[in-house]
């Protein structure tokens, strides 16, 4: 199974929930890119994912446009409807999906109170994409 999971970065979310479900299903092939991505990985994502036993520390954002040629059985985004707008990916794909999440870059605050925005965004994506794991992969 190809699985894409997209945002406009690709330095959080999109980190984190690909991370998450390759820990699930590490036979399948599941790739995270953004649109418009970021220099690297938010610092404050590699932080949180540690804590769950998981190095993303070595990840690199990709430019969605790099799959463009790669057909996808779920391309997933994970933007946040209300506050900014998705991308969309215009490759072959079998089914698309929206499981949104705050964006935690956006957090403002000391370092722990980014901190404890970024693990409440991170507990959302673990929850979130066990379920979709369960329903579409794990069937």
């Amino acid at each position: 199974m190809e699985i894409l999971i997209l945002c406009t970065g690709n330095s959080c979310r999109s980190q984190m929930a690909a991370a998450f479900l390759k820990s699930y299903a590490p036979d399948e092939e599941i790739y995270s890119a953004g649109t418009d991505p970021a220099s690297e990985v938010h610092p404050l994502a590699i932080q949180v994912m540690k804590e769950e036993g998981i190095d993303i520390s070595g990840n690199v954002p990709t430019l969605v446009d790099e799959y463009l040629q790669t057909a996808f059985d779920f391309v997933i985004t994970v933007c946040d409807g209300a506050k900014e707008t998705c991308p969309a990916f215009f490759g072959k794909v079998d089914k698309r999906l929206h499981i949104g999440f705050e964006d935690p870059a956006e957090a403002k605050g000391t370092i722990e109170e980014k901190l404890e925005v970024f693990r409440k965004v991170r507990d959302q994506i673990k929850e979130q994409f066990y379920e979709f794991y369960q329903k579409s992969v794990n069937k």
